[in-house]
């Protein structure tokens, strides 16, 4: 596996969700090979919420299938709680799911990336890699909020959104500038400048995308 060069791993907080202590250890192993020094590991997503307070992670690694609380109410719990300690945080899903209906679900809870299993170090290595260079603005709706769920561009528009009638809710929120710094600040510089660029972005009283839109994660 090429990993890039430029980017440092060692102090990003990386926090998996996962409860079966094969699959925690094999995370662990394929993680610190690409340097991860800063992991922490919950076996549900009940346990990770509460370990968000003491451990704050810049990426999230989740499971979809675990008891009591699963991948994906964990997820949605992570983008809509009130006490959510960071709605903004990077969530990569590992499932053994592989149907439409299951990677659409996980986009509609507020997943960044989505890999189905066996998890290889090249497959998690490119999701992260993903989630850090490529971060996608936030977008919230009535019924929705996470990162923007159409991958596709128009080029005919040059506007900063996907549609020329989406709206900021004005610059980034401290919340949004505090992940995207430290993320940026940890990994040497390497990140892109998204503070400027990357917002969030109200699509209330806007017409609601299409399925053509949005694609598979």
């Amino acid at each position: 596996m090429a990993q890039d060069s430029e980017l440092n791993f060692s102090r990003i907080n990386l926090l998996i969700v996962e409860d079966n202590l094969f699959m925690r250890n094999l995370y662990s192993a394929i993680l610190r090979a690409m340097e991860f020094e800063q992991i922490r590991m919950a076996s549900d997503g009940s346990e990770a919420f509460e370990l968000m307070r003491d451990f704050p992670p810049d990426i999230i690694i989740t499971d979809a299938a675990m008891q009591p609380l699963d991948g994906f109410d964990f997820a949605q719990l992570v983008r809509n709680a009130a006490d959510s300690p960071n709605p903004l945080v990077p969530i990569i899903m590992v499932t053994g799911y592989h149907n439409r209906a299951s990677v659409e679900r996980a986009r509609d809870v507020g997943i960044n990336e989505y890999l189905a299993k066996p998890v290889t170090p090249a497959g998690l290595y490119s999701r992260i890699h993903q989630v850090i260079t490529r971060p996608r603005p936030f977008v919230r709706t009535p019924t929705y909020f996470g990162p923007n769920r159409r991958r596709r561009t128009n080029l005919a528009f040059s506007g900063p959104f996907r549609r020329a009638s989406d709206k900021r809710i004005g610059p980034p929120t401290r919340a949004e500038a505090r992940a995207h710094g430290r993320l940026r600040r940890k990994s040497q510089g390497f990140l892109h400048d998204t503070q400027n660029t990357v917002g969030v972005m109200n699509m209330t009283g806007t017409d609601g995308p299409t399925a053509d839109d949005w694609g598979m994660i």
